[in-house]
């Protein structure tokens, strides 16, 4: 099985190493862009032309978005690719973060090209430090499972993994439905400027809600769906 790694902090960043550990044994070709492009949600790129930089058989750099990444690598890098991942991110991407999210639009372009994804982020605590080689072993279970588990057309996987410390029992893997609840929107104020300083760890979550469940301590995965307007909005992504 061939699978594209991807990611919106850039190629050189340590979630997409930790990703790369946690599908070990597997047949894999990193396409992930050349620089941060975090929060870029589904952007692409049609108006400039998208530099690739092969850096070798199973590694390119691209100069564009996560959304550019899946696209150039399913259409002219790898066109049998069976699966895309996209992360591990640095930082949540729970609830309505999916529309923000570069990690998930790379998922979701997977998806609207008929291949099946998992985006993977790793939520933080404050100022404290990732473990990434944590991080990198939770994920090596939770891709073992969703790989074999049946995808509908048009939908993906979105696990959010939660801020462990040191002495914290083990996480249990919850399937939930993704938060509808607002991000804090708050910003300080010097003269023109607005600099924004919502608090991610202060958004409210609704009771059992994918946001309730990573902040509780578990593994949170939701299935979203690409979907037109006129279907119900449950877990939609459009």
């Amino acid at each position: 099985m061939t699978l594209i790694l991807t990611n919106d902090d850039g190629i050189d960043a340590p979630g997409i190493k930790s990703l790369l550990k946690s599908v070990n044994g597997n047949n894999v070709i990193i396409v992930a862009p050349q620089d941060h492009q975090s929060g870029c949600g589904h952007q692409v790129t049609t108006t400039r032309p998208i530099q690739v930089l092969r850096r070798s058989d199973k590694e390119y750099a691209i100069a564009g978005t996560p959304a550019d990444c899946v696209r150039i690598a399913t259409t002219y890098i790898c066109k049998n690719v069976k699966f895309v991942l996209s992360g591990i991110n640095a930082g949540g991407n729970l609830g309505v973060d999916a529309y923000i999210s570069g990690t998930v639009a790379a998922v979701r372009e997977a998806a609207i090209l008929g291949i099946p994804g998992i985006a993977i982020s790793q939520y933080h605590k404050g100022q404290l430090s990732y473990d990434w080689d944590l991080a990198a072993r939770l994920t090596t279970g939770i891709i073992a499972d969703l790989l074999t588990s049946p995808l509908e057309p048009g939908t993906f996987w979105n696990v959010n993994l939660p801020h462990l410390l040191p002495g914290e029992p083990e996480p249990e893997v919850v399937f939930c439905q993704p938060c509808n609840k607002p991000l804090p929107v708050n910003y300080r104020i010097q003269g023109d400027d607005f600099y924004y300083v919502g608090e991610y760890s202060k958004r409210d979550r609704t009771l059992g809600s994918d946001v309730d469940v990573c902040f509780s301590g578990n593994i949170a995965v939701t299935q979203l769906r690409v979907c037109a307007e006129s279907q119900s909005p449950k877990n939609c992504v459009s």
